[in-house]
């Protein structure tokens, strides 16, 4: 599967963006999807995962409540809806496929990746 991640930009502290993780070459039927950040000089760290039946979702404790994962089939794309941006949200997001919702949270698992879309917080 084919990942792409859009939707980054430039945004004030409190506002909000949309990420989109779109599949093509197949769906994300039977994959565990996840978004990752990285700011410069820092470790990927886990932000949100969502299963392949888009029941179960998870997240990081510093985004809950401010972020949202969802997906929809019928488009193969997973949004990640980001709300009351803090500047400590700045950092390229990376959406990826994981085989199993167990390793969602872990990087190493994941066989496929997007190419990143950045997100700056700022005033």
């Amino acid at each position: 599967v084919q990942l792409q991640a859009s939707g980054g930009g430039l945004v004030q502290p409190g506002g909000s963006l949309r990420l989109s993780c779109a599949a093509s070459g197949r769906t994300f039927e039977n994959y565990s999807t996840g978004w990752f950040r990285q700011a410069p000089e820092k470790e990927r760290q886990f932000v949100a995962g969502i299963d392949d039946t888009g029941v179960l979702t998870i997240y990081r404790d510093s985004v809950q409540g401010r972020f949202t994962i969802s997906v929809d089939k019928a488009n193969n794309v997973v949004y990640l809806q980001m709300n009351s941006l803090k500047p400590e949200d700045t950092a390229v997001y990376y959406c990826g496929a994981a085989p199993l919702w167990r390793f969602v949270k872990v990087s190493s698992k994941y066989r496929h990746w997007g190419q990143g879309t950045q997100v700056t917080v700022s005033s």
